[in-house]
């Protein structure tokens, strides 16, 4: 019995090996896809990206493979660069700020409507979504021309006709208009699940609306603004469409140097752009990673 017992178990232990290494196999089968998609389109550029960033522009052009840490150097040192960070997060920050002052009540009310009522908001909400955003800032630069028609409606009231386009308030309104759903939506989504009767146990003991909505709704839907305010951050930061028509080519974003430095400069500066390119991106991850952080201090 003893010598059975023995044989046995190292036949048990390598069955039960065979049966991990079996799913393992399948499920590395399962995630292969993914992730050589994940290699193929996101790992290999970003990495041909970071490479690019090192090398050295040619005088014609072309890319030099010399390592030189120039590149990032210019991008803090001279005024062009450094301005158009400032100012594209300066944008993002202002944009962001407003969408969630405008996005928070406009949620809310779509919240406390009846449901019937709440698909159609929403679907108000959804619209614009529905015509091409080029086409839609085509439509703001008419309505913000000189003949357009906020100023027929100033020059009907009897005033002068005011400059509106091409200038940073008509990028400002084109950014918030086509980034506001993308707050409203999220925002929404945790005002439906909070439970709006701990406003009136709130209220029960002392507190008053103000101090309800400080104390109890607003952390409880922190989820929800840091979520919208980085689907609104990250492309109001890299957009260059609507600086481009709205600001009539007049105002720097970075998304406009990134697009000038590899497209239209004579000659191309790949390794420049580049590198602006990756100093945007690690902006970016630290916004990511605030978002995370503040999602998972609520979850706790």
């Amino acid at each position: 019995m003893a010598l059975e017992t023995l044989t046995s178990e190292p036949r048990e232990s390598r069955v039960a090996a065979l049966l991990r290494r079996s799913e393992r196999f399948r499920l590395g089968l399962l995630l292969f896809p993914g992730l050589f998609w994940l290699l193929l389109f996101f790992a290999l550029p970003l990495v041909v990206v970071v490479l690019y960033s090192f090398a050295t522009p040619g005088p014609t052009g072309r890319v030099e493979w010399h390592f030189t840490l120039a590149n990032y150097g210019t991008l803090f040192t001279e005024s062009l660069y450094v301005n158009a960070y400032l100012r594209s997060i300066w944008a993002g920050v202002l944009t962001t700020l407003i969408c969630l002052l405008a996005g928070y009540p406009l949620a809310l009310y779509i919240v406390r409507r009846p449901p019937r009522w709440r698909t159609v908001l929403l679907f108000l909400i959804l619209i614009p979504f529905w015509t091409n955003f080029l086409v839609r800032t085509y439509a703001w630069m008419i309505i913000l021309s000189n003949n357009g028609i906020i100023n027929s409606i100033i020059q009907a009231l009897g005033l002068p006709r005011v400059a509106l386009y091409p200038s940073e308030g008509a990028v400002l309104i084109g950014l918030i208009y086509g980034n506001l759903p993308f707050m409203v939506l999220p925002i929404f989504a945790s005002l439906d699940r909070f439970d709006f009767t701990l406003l009136e146990a709130a209220a029960d003991l002392g507190a008053d609306q103000t101090r309800a909505f400080l104390r109890v709704m607003l952390p409880l839907t922190m989820p929800g603004i840091a979520a919208g305010s980085v689907l609104v951050f990250i492309p109001t930061v890299g957009q260059f469409v609507v600086s481009d028509l709205l600001g009539g080519a007049k105002v720097d974003y970075l998304g406009n140097l990134l697009q000038r430095l590899f497209t239209r400069s004579n000659p191309p500066n790949w390794p420049l752009g580049s590198a602006m390119a990756i100093v945007f991106m690690a902006v970016l991850t630290v916004a990511i990673l605030l978002y995370f952080r503040i999602t998972t201090e609520q979850d706790r």
